[in-house]
């Protein structure tokens, strides 16, 4: 096990920073910046697979699934940290995109490394939300070879799950248990073994593809308008009337009225006044579009053509 450590490229020593101890700041700064170019390049190499991650992710949410993010360490941080952001930005219930982390809720601000090494304990997790079929499980592991997150994408696999193994190394035991691989072959760390670094910054860049770009396919997005924001302080209260100034060319009168109609809905709110109709006749064409504004505009026209 130690040996198979020693291989990772993400335990490797980086050669650019041999000297990381006698650098001063703007040295360690510039570096840092430099090798952060490597994740910029290693995400885009894994573009096609993150895009049937997404297919597969869009799927599982139109059919009433879950997006479950499953991961160990800082891994695991940054799976809850996309799902704990879904609702305010989407507008969606808190059990639609779900972040778990080997250790439980408290393992979020203090690390409780030894519940990685457990691969039950990933099975028990997933049980204890009551997985099914139609949710997709991604498992995040820099390394690809977190037992937590092994045993969590073994027990999905039986359950029928889709399942997404995203992690920093290439040939790894996660990947051989996923449907689809997702490297990010982001190098050695500047800290060496410090997966804090690039291959979290790696990752993070990945979820949030994943996560914005299923929410734009189950129509959460109108344009580049977040349009199911939820208004749930001063801020997107005013960021909501935006939006609907925004997407129709209004003032913020008239954007405000629209909202009330719309009981704070910015999207309802959007397609009664590009429709030029009443709340109830918005509200039908938006269910039967599946809440996206442009066809739900489109069927309205062509009915009234």
């Amino acid at each position: 096990m130690v040996a198979d450590l020693e291989k990772l490229l993400t335990e490797k020593r980086n050669e650019r920073t041999m000297r990381l101890d006698e650098m001063s700041p703007g040295e360690i700064i510039r570096i840092m910046n430099q090798e952060d170019g490597e994740v910029v390049r290693a995400v885009k190499n894994a573009l096609p697979m993150i895009e049937q991650a997404i297919i597969w992710a869009t799927e599982s949410l139109k059919k009433g699934g879950r997006i479950i993010y499953i991961g160990a360490g800082t891994s695991g941080r940054l799976g809850v940290l996309d799902a704990v952001e879904c609702p305010p930005t989407f507008g969606v219930p808190h059990s639609m995109v779900i972040g778990l982390i080997a250790g439980g809720p408290d393992a979020f601000v203090k690390a409780k490394e030894g519940a990685e090494d457990r691969e039950a304990l990933g099975k028990e997790d997933l049980k204890s939300i009551s997985l099914k079929a139609e949710d997709i499980v991604i498992g995040l592991t820099a390394s690809g070879r977190t037992p937590y997150v092994i045993g969590a994408l073994e027990y999905a696999g039986r359950v029928g799950c889709k399942r997404i193994a995203i992690a920093n190394n290439a040939g790894t035991p996660a990947a051989d248990v996923a449907d689809c691989a997702i490297e990010l072959l982001s190098g050695p760390e500047v800290l060496t073994g410090s997966t804090r670094l690039k291959a979290g910054t790696a990752e993070k860049m990945v979820l949030n593809m994943i996560s914005t770009a299923s929410m734009v396919g189950i129509g959460k997005v109108y344009e580049n308008l977040m349009v199911d924001v939820r208004q749930t302080n001063e801020k997107l209260i005013t960021r909501a009337e935006n939006i609907v100034m925004e997407a129709i060319g209004c003032g913020r009168g008239d954007a405000r009225k629209a909202l009330a109609e719309a009981d704070g809905e910015a999207k309802l709110a959007i397609t009664k006044m590009l429709l030029k109709c009443d709340i109830e006749t918005a509200k039908e064409y938006l269910s039967r579009a599946e809440g996206k504004v442009k066809t739900a505009v489109s069927a309205y026209m062509k009915k009234r053509c």
